[in-house]
């Protein structure tokens, strides 16, 4: 493995080599994921984790180490050419808060635990990384930039990773998102999208009798049956999603404020801005027909984006997930790779494991598959180094 790759085949053909690689540091990682999973990170609130990591790139030998004024964690590894540098990131926040328990539980097949596989295995594959390069006898012509990016998820609206791109003064020739689960994902396009808040209020003296409702709930039922009436389109891809309802503190008592939360995905950016102007007019038709006070709040957008099918960098890991017998899963992202594509840097989003129960007090990750993701992974690190990945002139 201290070779120099010359071509793709032989990093494929090398594929069962640093898989074994990757099984020998089965105890590094984790325990690299077992002790990042037990610190919380809500959104906004990722220090504690991003400190961790930063600790073990120092651990690593790591020189050079750091956290912006975001809260984005750094670690570099220098390459010999320092016009190519290759971006892996892990979003660092879950959506569990702090008052939720945090214990990991590790089994024979499998680990669970909040956050487990969104995104404590994202980072955990970060800090192992270097201790793996190591192993492998492997020095990358290019540097290798890891981040663990903060303020991704919800309000944070991807937060980390703008701002790092907007700041940052390296080259970057390719980014590779690392998400817990699912082995087998590839991403290389952003889909549009539309996130918000629905939010009904009805004063206390409102006039219930003649409006014929009964609190905040009736209300925003309203929005919600207009909603589910908007007719979507099959192609394009177009999909609302509602995700939660917050009402109400008892049986007896009438609510008087309700918040519908709601994401809009979208393979056609003039879809999302139809179902923008949709909304609009139904808060504004359930106004005049409840009196009530309903307000829409938009957190996040995105535009529709990316690269090609037959972008190298999409050929390439196509490719070597081939060789490692996974059936590539292709579907849009809305996360950290969005912000890449818009700043014009080839990126792809990779899964490391199978997994179930995503975003749930157990959620789960299998361990076996692990470094079959990780062996991937080093793959389209080679790939990008060797230049394979590079979209011709």
């Amino acid at each position: 493995m201290k070779k120099k790759h010359l071509s793709i085949e032989e990093i494929i053909a090398d594929l069962p080599a640093i898989r074994e690689a990757c099984v020998s540091l089965r105890e590094t990682l984790l325990a690299n994921l077992v002790m990042i999973g037990e610190i919380p990170a809500p959104t906004f609130s990722e220090e504690a984790r991003v400190k961790f990591l930063l600790q073990r790139f120092s651990e690593c030998g790591l020189t050079s180490t750091s956290s912006d004024e975001c809260g984005n964690g750094l670690g570099m590894i220098s390459g010999k050419d320092r016009e190519r540098n290759i971006l892996l990131l892990a979003h660092a926040d879950t959506v569990f808060s702090e008052r939720r328990d945090h214990t990991v539980s590790v089994h024979a097949n499998h680990i669970h635990g909040p956050g487990i596989a969104d995104n404590s295995l994202g980072l955990a594959v970060l800090a192992t990384l270097p201790t793996l390069l190591d192993k492998l006898g492997l020095e990358l012509d290019s540097g290798l930039v890891l981040m663990a990016a903060a303020r991704g998820l919800g309000r944070g609206d991807l937060e980390g990773i703008r701002f790092f791109l907007d700041n940052n003064k390296i080259p970057i020739t390719a980014g590779i998102c690392v998400e817990g689960v699912q082995l087998g994902r590839l991403s290389y396009a952003s889909a549009g999208m539309l996130r918000g808040e629905i939010t009904c209020r009805v004063p206390e003296e409102y006039d219930w009798i003649r409006r014929g409702t009964t609190g905040a709930i009736l209300v925003v039922n309203e929005v919600i049956n207009r909603i589910l009436g908007i007719p979507l389109p099959r192609k394009p891809q177009t999909s609302i999603v509602l995700g939660s309802l917050e009402a109400g503190a008892g049986f007896n008592i009438i609510p008087t404020e309700a918040t519908l939360r709601f994401e809009v995905r979208s393979e056609s950016a003039d879809i999302v801005r139809q179902i923008a102007s949709d909304l609009d007019d139904i808060i504004e038709d359930v106004i005049s027909q409840t009196g009530a006070d309903v307000s829409l709040d938009i957190i996040a957008r995105r535009e529709p984006a990316g690269l090609a099918i037959g972008h190298p960098l999409v050929k390439q890991t196509r490719e070597i997930m081939s060789a490692l017998d996974l059936r590539p899963h292709i579907t849009p992202s809305i996360s950290e790779l969005s912000a890449l594509i818009v700043h014009g840097i080839p990126a792809i989003t990779l899964g490391i494991t199978e997994g179930e129960r995503l975003h749930e007090q157990r959620e789960t990750v299998l361990l076996e598959p692990m470094f079959t993701g990780l062996a991937q992974l080093v793959a389209v690190l080679l790939a990008i180094d060797g230049g394979f990945c590079d979209e011709s002139e």
